[in-house]
């Protein structure tokens, strides 16, 4: 049988759902290395190791996308690559300290694994075979990432910088020509992704309350929490996901490869790590729900920050996709930003039910606003539909009230 996958072949297979079982753990380890350390400096340093965890995750993404995982020997190297991950998770608590070695080396295995394995996809296809050259040219990126681990302080964090820099920017040179993308598998593949960082805030809920008594207070934070997490995802499964699902499909060849990049690669990191941040701060919250007692700066960064941005990283979505910024979610990502110094000088419990009101309202709002576009959407779910399509039918939504009233 081929290894190569064609554009028929959409399905996320059980191989890359046992290979994303890692990047759950990865995800958990961010969320415990910022809450042992809640400085500026942990929150730097969290930020780059699951922006590094992140790469690695997509870069599998998009080889899953041209390649079977689960046929002969590649197989065997996706597992191999999944033990790998693992150690990098394992290590990534102690990364920039006395595991940093270990995650510099076992990320570099993941990434010469990822290489190989694109080679095999590339057999036969001229352009795959140049992309796959443009990817191996980012191999120095891990190798800092290994010198990085013997060493501390500044040094540490600029070999960190230099390394992400070349692994992100390393996609901008060039074009994307032949990086495939199977429309289906690949907004699939990253809604899972995003549904394993929303349960990290369930976990976080759990691992926050653990060992404290249920009282009113931590019940209704748990219960806001939830409701947060619940508008998280409608804000993303609700309609958007099929929208942008219909853009990518619209596009063909590399136009197509550049939006899955921007989109997915590049514009999902800051919605993952915003969910991952507001995980961080609900977790810091739960303890102090029963409490006069406001969260410090750097938990009120990621309860408010996180999800700004979150929400943040959708308008932008939006702007790639359409060229337009819309008002609900800018808007959010403005209120969410001016809680934060709120954050610090109210009781924690106050600062989460605020946040949680700001969700549901921009929830409610989108809902009320777009009705017609937002059914329209759902009613075309799995059909080939286009953004066109989707303006037409919201352009009486988009005319003032004003002007209806005239006519």
């Amino acid at each position: 049988m081929s290894d190569r996958r064609d554009e028929r072949t959409h399905r996320v297979t059980p191989l890359e759902l046992f290979f994303d079982l890692v990047f759950v753990f990865a995800i958990t380890q961010v969320t415990t290395f910022l809450a042992r350390t809640p400085t500026g400096g942990g929150l730097v340093r969290g930020v780059l190791l699951l922006a590094a965890l992140w790469w690695a995750w997509s870069a599998y993404a998009w080889l899953t996308n041209a390649l079977d995982p689960e046929e002969g020997a590649v197989r065997l190297a996706v597992l191999t690559a999944v033990a790998a991950m693992l150690i990098v998770s394992l290590a990534a608590p102690r990364a920039f300290g006395r595991d940093g070695v270990i995650f510099g080396l076992a990320y570099l295995v993941v990434r010469v694994l990822h290489v190989v394995l694109f080679g095999i996809a590339s057999r036969g296809d001229r352009d795959m075979r140049h992309a796959v050259l443009r990817i191996s040219a980012t191999a120095p990126a891990p190798a800092l990432l290994v010198v990085a681990g013997a060493l501390h302080g500044a040094a540490q964090l600029v070999l960190w910088g230099v390394a992400l820099t070349i692994l992100y920017g390393s996609p901008l040179i060039g074009h994307m020509r032949g990086m495939r993308v199977s429309p289906e598998h690949f907004v699939e593949r990253f809604g899972l992704i995003i549904i394993i960082a929303l349960g990290e805030s369930i976990v976080a809920i759990g691992v926050g309350a653990s060992g404290l008594k249920l009282d009113a207070g931590v019940i209704t934070a748990a219960l806001l929490g939830v409701t947060v997490a619940a508008c998280l995802w409608w804000s993303y499964f609700d309609w958007a996901i099929y929208a942008t699902q219909a853009r990518l499909a619209e596009a063909e060849g590399s136009r197509r490869s550049e939006l899955a990049r921007d989109v997915y690669s590049y514009l999902h990191l800051p919605m993952v790590a915003g969910i991952v941040l507001f995980a961080f701060g609900l977790k810091t919250t739960l303890p102090l729900a029963d409490k006069e007692i406001a969260l410090g700066t750097i938990p009120a960064i990621g309860l408010c920050g996180g999800l700004a941005l979150y929400f943040l990283a959708h308008v932008a979505v939006r702007l790639r996709l359409e060229g337009g910024l819309g008002r609900g979610r800018p808007i959010a990502t403005v209120v969410l930003l001016g809680m934060i110094p709120v954050a610090t000088n109210v009781p924690a419990l106050g600062a989460l039910a605020v946040v949680t009101a700001i969700c549901v309202v921009l929830i409610a709002y989108e809902v009320l606003r777009h009705r017609t576009s937002r059914a329209w959407i759902r009613d075309h779910r799995g059909a080939d539909f286009t953004l066109d399509e989707v303006r037409q039918v919201a352009e009486p939504e988009r005319r003032p009230r004003r002007a209806r009233r005239r006519r």
